[in-house]
């Protein structure tokens, strides 16, 4: 069965270059524009994946990753975060379920490896 990846930004043409580079690699993507709704998204979805930008309106990442990692049915859920910031990068490495940091812009075969990698390195969800 595929796995489901979930990608958080609020960059409409970046929602469809990852949608269309994780699909192309045998993932089922869902897409978020917003922090507001993003947790609603992730309970409902039940990912397998999470791709996260750091600015979001509403929540911005680093809020809603604090949120995911101390909810029971998150927290091991891995998370790539991407970002126009790369100095974000440091808030982001205390957290074990971001397996994955990528500045923007990036190449899309990047992205897929990173994807297969997170499956690579992390324990299953359940």
């Amino acid at each position: 069965m595929a796995k489901k990846v979930l990608a958080i930004d609020d960059e409409p043409e970046m929602l469809t270059l990852i949608k269309h580079t994780l699909e192309r690699g045998g993932f089922v993507v869902s897409t978020c524009d917003s922090g507001r709704y993003a947790w609603d998204e992730l309970m409902k979805i039940k990912p397998d994946l999470l791709i996260l930008d750091v600015m979001l309106p509403g929540i911005d990442g680093y809020s809603l990753q604090l949120k995911i990692s101390q909810d029971p049915a998150t927290k091991l859920m891995p998370i790539i975060v991407l970002t126009a910031l790369e100095p974000s990068k440091t808030l982001f490495q205390k957290f074990p379920q971001v397996v994955g940091f990528m500045t923007k812009p990036f190449k899309p075969e990047d992205l897929l490896q990173a994807a297969h990698n997170a499956f690579g390195r992390s324990a299953p969800a359940g």
